[in-house]
Parts: structure tokens; sequence; C-alpha cells
């Protein structure tokens, strides 16, 4: 064989290996790509599990804090509850007392201390109505005597209105009856007389 036709044979095989090539790479590439679809779907795959498990973890701890929350109101709430319990679990009792200490307030107001007869009854039923006084008020039991105090309707119970210049206008004149709380809640309003202004003379 000449070296003329060897020549012409190694440029036709140059040839054909140039045809090939583009072929061989684009196979490369395809088989490429196939290798790495996988991997592709997989991270996909572990990128929703984890916005998932985030999702999760992020409600689960939502919960926690409202279940902490809700603890802490139940705790306050109870312990408001055992406080007010301790503070007024004596109010029936009390509100029941009140009759008597008008009683003995009355009594000691119709009996004389001058007089031999009742000096020693009287100074009884005054050192009875103390000794009751004192006990009530160690329990949180304290009256409610307002004269010439301005009138509150949340204490006091207006039983009358009457013209004078003694006390202010809508001032407390005189107290009918004593009013009681417990532990600053009113068991009994106090009745009194409210004083207004004199009337004014439009004829004059």
């Amino acid at each position: 064989m000449s070296s003329k036709q060897n020549q012409v044979d190694t440029e036709q095989a140059a040839e054909l290996e140039q045809e090939q090539q583009p072929a061989a790479e684009a196979e490369q590439v395809e088989q490429a790509q196939d290798a790495v679809q996988p991997d592709a779907a997989y991270v996909a795959e572990l990128e929703q599990k984890l916005a998932a498990a985030e999702s999760s973890a992020k409600e689960e701890r939502d919960n926690a804090l409202r279940a902490v929350a809700e603890m802490e109101n139940i705790r306050r709430r109870a312990a408001q509850d055992v406080e007010k319990a301790q503070k007024f679990a004596l109010e029936k009792f009390a509100g029941e007392l009140l009759p008597v200490i008008d009683s003995l307030e009355r009594a000691i107001e119709h009996t004389s201390e001058e007089s031999d007869a009742f000096k020693a009854v009287h100074e009884g039923v005054e050192l009875t109505l103390k000794s009751l006084l004192n006990v009530v008020e160690k329990f949180g039991v304290e009256p409610i005597d307002p004269k010439g105090q301005p009138f509150d309707p949340n204490k006091h119970q207006a039983m009358s209105m009457v013209e004078s210049d003694e006390v202010a206008p809508n001032a407390v004149l005189a107290v009918m009856m004593k009013g009681y709380e417990l532990n600053g809640r009113v068991l009994r309003p106090a009745m009194v007389m409210v004083a207004k202004g004199p009337a004014i003379d439009t004829q004059a």
C-alpha cells in the first residue's frame, strides 16, 4: 500500500471520528443528566420534608407557648379566687352580726349613765359592744359613718334630702344608720340624710 493510500485512509478515519464525536458527547451528556436527575428529585423531596418539619416544629412551639400562657392564667385566677375566698368567707356571718351591733348601739342610746339603776347595764352594754367591734375589726369589718362627708352612692343610701347650711350641698347631714364594709366590700350602705342648698327665692 502506498503512502498516498495510507494518508487517504487516515483522513477518512479522522473524518469518521469527527462525525461520531458529537453523537458520543451527546450520549455522555444524556447519561450524565440521567445520573443527576434522581439526585435533584431526592433533594427536592428533602427540601419538602424539611419545610414540613419546620412548619410542624413552629406549630408545636406555638402550642407549647399557648399551653404555658393558659396554665399561668389558670394559676393566677386560682390565686385570686383563693384570696377572695379568704377575704370574704365571713361575709354572710358578718352581715348577720350587724343587727346585733345595731341593737347594742340603740341600747346604749336609751340607757343613762346618770341613773344608778341603769349605770351598770349601760357600762355592760358598752363593754360588750366594744368587744364585739374589736373582734369583727380583726376580720376586716369596718363601720361606714360618713357624717359631714360628701355623699357617695357606692357606700351611702340617701333616705332624704334636707335644706341646710351646716354642711356643703350634697354632703351627709346626718347618719340614720351606720353602714359596714368587709375588706373594702360594702356589707350594708350607711343610711343617711343628705344636705341640699337653700331654695332660691325667685320672687325677690
